[in-house]
Parts: structure tokens; C-alpha cells; sequence
């Protein structure tokens, strides 16, 4: 707004950007993830190929109505957002591991 003109200079956003997103994740580390140690397990001894068949079994436990992600999330999460389902809350760039933070904002 311009005091002397009394007339505002805003104008609306032509698309609307979002600065944040909300996310959920289920967590399974491998012995070659970037920390492999968890609240759960002091040291991480899987291969990345166990990991992504626990992964499937998971997908296929929500798919089937089995279970939800956020019962998986709290019982097996190596993240520690285990305890709030998986729930990461809302963040903004650089606040996440760049290859999750590109995927999460793609989505939105």
C-alpha cells in the first residue's frame, strides 16, 4: 500500500508456490545408509535388497487393508517420527535430505 497514492501495489500470485510440505515416511536403514543405527537398532545389518522386500511386504500389508501406514510407521520406522506415525511435520528447502525433500515437493 502507498500512503501518498492510496493505492496498493500488490497483486496476487499468478500460481500458488508452497514454501512448505508436510510429509510421512516409513524408515527402513540398511547396513550402507548414511547413519545405520536407529532407535531401534544400535547397529544396522541388513543389505539394501532385505530392506526393500520389508518395504513390499509393508506396501502390500496397506494395499491389502492389513494394517496402516502409520500403525507400520510406529512399530517400524528406524526414523525417530516412529512415535507420530511417521508424521515429519511440515518443513521447507534444506531442511531434509535433498533426493526426499525433491520428491515430497514434486507432490505437492
Amino acid at each position: 500500500y502507498n500512503a501518498q497514492t492510496q493505492e496498493s501495489t500488490w497483486e496476487h500470485p499468478s500460481e500458488s508456490v508452497s514454501t512448505t510440505v508436510r510429509a510421512s515416511h516409513l524408515l527402513v536403514k540398511h547396513k550402507d545408509s548414511r547413519r545405520p543405527s536407529s532407535w531401534r537398532e544400535a547397529t544396522i545389518t541388513r543389505t539394501k535388497e532385505e530392506a526393500l522386500e520389508i518395504l513390499e511386504g509393508y506396501i502390500e500389508k496397506i494395499e491389502s487393508g492389513d494394517s496402516t501406514f502409520s500403525e507400520l510407521a510406529e512399530q517400524f520406522s528406524d526414523c525417530s517420527s516412529a512415535k507420530r506415525g511417521g508424521d515429519l511435520g511440515q518443513f521447507g528447502p534444506g531442511q531434509m535430505q535433498k533426493p526426499f525433500e525433491d520428491a515430497t515437493f514434486a507432490l505437492s
